[in-house]
């Protein structure tokens, strides 16, 4: 069975992806990171993504791949793995995806993710505070950047609402600039 995997975002020590401006650049990779990231990236059978969060990385990533886009081959490797990796987006606003995504309505995710985990395959990989938190009862395992900064306030990594959820740590490893590699699965 596949499990959902919620996370591979920067996360600041007060618990925000982004900050109340909607800046995140407080959590830009640097390589070793982003490396890790990209080795985590290429085991997903499938990116589950929000309208917001497909938007985000549909807007720069695929022109990465393509070379229209600056960066370097750690850049170019979490490209490739982008494009190479199905991509469900979940959202009753959007009226299409692009050719290499598939488009289900929000309303229909619960479902859709519970048959997904019943499929054999690697790592669903969810990212989004939103549809992570819609579908938190579905998730198995939380990965995160912890980023040494406090934002003060934004938007949560955790849902606000999800209620007590006890998780075991699996994995932890530091890199330079004191950022934190955490993997927990719930118990």
């Amino acid at each position: 069975m596949a499990r959902v995997i919620y996370g591979g975002m920067g996360v600041s020590l007060d618990g925000y992806v982004e900050d109340e401006s909607g800046n995140f650049e407080w959590s830009r990779p640097g390589e070793e990171v982003h490396r890790r990231a990209n080795e985590v990236a290429a085991q997903a059978s499938a990116f589950l993504y929000g309208r917001r969060m497909y938007e985000l990385m549909e807007g720069f990533w695929p022109n990465a791949a393509a070379g229209r886009e600056e960066g370097g081959e750690v850049e170019a490797e979490f490209a490739r793995a982008y494009v190479d990796t199905p991509r469900i987006v979940f959202s009753d606003s959007l009226e299409s995806v692009s050719k290499d995504a598939r488009l289900v309505r929000h309303s229909e995710a619960i479902d859709e993710v519970r048959g997904l985990k019943e499929q054999p395959g690697g790592p669903l990989a969810l990212g989004g505070p939103g549809l992570a938190a819609s579908l938190w009862d579905l998730i198995d395992e939380v990965q995160l950047w912890l980023n040494p900064v406090v934002v003060g306030n934004g938007k949560p990594f955790f849902p606000p609402d999800a209620g007590r959820t006890d998780l075991r740590l699996l994995e932890q490893t530091e890199y330079p600039g004191g950022v934190m590699w955490l993997r927990y699965e719930r118990v």
